[in-house]
């Protein structure tokens, strides 16, 4: 259905409208909203960048000697992951941002990709169910 760069920019545009329907609630939920926003603006950019990163050491990995790959999908996931500990340390001492919001962007993509991955199911699941009722009358 997709071809991978497709699929790529897809997710990171749902990515996006999940982060402004969440903004748009906190708008209306909270007197002061700004940490909140800054905090799930900033978590959902990292996320971002870091989904980033690993399309393209992916792409560059397929490409090695399978050893010479290990080692460099090793070294990128820990790069990914220090690049996460310094957004959240960042998060947790700026008063500026919120931690639990941040958090919540950090995982906005495995959000996306979750609810699409059930909603998907769930419609085949609807699908097969209307055919059997059909197939049996």
């Amino acid at each position: 259905m997709f071809n991978e760069e497709n699929l790529f920019y897809a997710v990171i545009k749902r990515t996006i409208v999940y982060t402004l329907i969440i903004i748009g609630i906190i708008l209306l939920s909270f007197k002061e909203p700004k940490p909140y926003v800054l905090g799930l603006i900033f978590g959902t950019s990292i996320a971002i960048l870091a989904f980033r990163l690993l399309e393209l050491s992916i792409k560059k990995a397929i490409t090695m000697p399978p050893n010479v790959a290990s080692t460099y999908a090793r070294s990128q996931y820990m790069k990914r992951y220090l690049i996460y500990a310094i957004v959240l340390v960042v998060a947790a001492l700026a008063d500026y941002l919120s931690f639990g919001a941040t958090v919540l962007g950090l995982l906005m993509i495995k959000i996306v990709i979750i609810t699409h991955a059930v909603y998907d199911n769930i419609v085949s699941n609807v699908k097969k169910s209307l055919d059997k009722m059909k197939n049996s009358k």
